[in-house]
């Protein structure tokens, strides 16, 4: 792979997905937030002015009240000042949470301090009849770990856009072997959750699979510390999701319950995972925890986007070049619903690009990709 990446991907574009983004799904978004919380004229005022600064004016850093203030200051050094369609796309969306946290007094002393404001959204999405959901006692492993990937459908910042989801599904890339090939009963698995709600389901039910079947001896499941990017899941949606699989498949909860508390299974949160980077600039104690684990499963589109850098990759670049810097084995579990794309055989994506133009953002379509060759200790960067 040549060594200078191709350029990271701007909202400048009007023809592309993150313009769409900003222009369709953010006010969705922002009117949706207002709606399903009881926030009052101060919280409300500053989602509107929010929205305003995004497309009128200059992206402002956080006030001198922001306890992370310091960090974003040095972070947004390169974007402070500008306007927020001249940023890339990755980091201004994760910035644009944050600043969503900071309109609802999210992290101030408060009535809103700690609420969630993506909360009633989330609980929403655990209501309906859910068919990706398989049975602990009658699917197979492969089915729970199809039924983790397509859980990435259950999205509820994609569905804010205009973009029709599809109801079709098909695997574009399938390195499912692979996955199972790095799972024994002394592996130690690291999975990077996505959403909550229906997927976060879909990633417990693979879970109690593997850890009750000697494919794992212990399961690491890292959350958001904090509500980010609409329905990303956290420990509370752990919670919730629990609490709901207790109602339809009790045994299986009571076995992860068990898990928890055991130590065979460990939420764990870190704060980078907030961070506005791709994890090429993971820190050390995060970089550690990936050399050590015998694979690392990435769920959903953002994972994605951070795992292979969120740049205008040719979409036939190999995964494993993408990945080569990673500590450890890793693989990725995702519905495609943004630009970024690579691995994909140049004869399918041919086909792709002539039979379904939108076949990267439409949600019809998922890669299972996994890159397990060994890696030096310490080769991480």
């Amino acid at each position: 792979m040549n060594d200078e990446p191709p350029p990271e991907l701007l909202n400048s574009d009007p023809k592309g997905y993150a313009w769409q983004v900003w222009h369709d799904r953010t006010p969705k978004l922002v009117a949706k937030i207002k709606d399903v919380n009881s926030y009052g004229p101060k919280e409300c005022d500053a989602l509107d002015a929010l929205l305003a600064e995004i497309f009128s004016g200059v992206m402002e850093p956080l006030g001198t009240h922001a306890h992370d203030r310091e960090a974003w200051a040095g972070w947004g050094a390169d974007h402070f000042g500008k306007p927020w369609l001249d940023a890339p796309f990755l980091w201004s969306e994760s910035y644009f949470y944050r600043r969503v946290l900071d309109a609802v007094a999210f992290f101030e002393p408060g009535r809103w301090r700690g609420v969630d404001p993506f909360a009633p959204l989330k609980r929403a999405e655990l209501s309906p009849p859910d068919d990706l959901e398989p049975s602990a006692a009658g699917a197979s492993g492969q089915a729970k770990l199809l039924a983790a990937l397509w859980g990435n459908h259950a999205d509820l910042s994609f569905r804010m856009g205009t973009l029709v989801e599809s109801s079709s599904t098909e695997l574009v890339c399938d390195d499912s072997a692979k996955v199972w090939d790095a799972l024994s009963p002394g592996a130690e698995v690291v999975v990077v959750a996505d959403n909550a709600g229906r997927e976060l389901l879909a990633d417990l039910i693979l879970i109690d699979h593997l850890l009750e079947h000697g494919h794992a001896s212990s399961v690491a499941l890292h959350l958001k510390p904090y509500p980010y990017y609409v329905s990303d899941a956290t420990t509370a949606d752990l919670a919730d999701t629990l609490d709901h699989l207790a109602e339809t498949d009790g045994t299986s909860c009571r076995r992860l319950r068990k898990a928890i508390a055991d130590g065979r299974l460990s939420p764990y949160v870190h704060d980078f995972y907030c961070a506005p980077w791709s994890f090429r600039r993971l820190p050390t104690d995060l970089t550690v925890l990936f050399e050590r684990a015998s694979l690392t499963v990435m769920k959903g589109d953002l994972n994605y986007r951070r795992l292979v850098g969120d740049r205008a990759w040719p979409a036939t670049t190999p995964f494993a070049d993408t990945v080569a810097y990673f500590p450890g084995p890793v693989a990725a579990l995702r519905t495609l619903k943004s630009d970024v794309a690579v691995g994909i055989p140049p004869a399918t994506l041919k086909t792709l690009d002539a039979d379904t133009p939108d076949w990267r953002v439409s949600g019809g379509y998922g890669l299972l990709q996994a890159d397990l060759r060994e890696r030096a200790p310490g080769s991480g960067s």
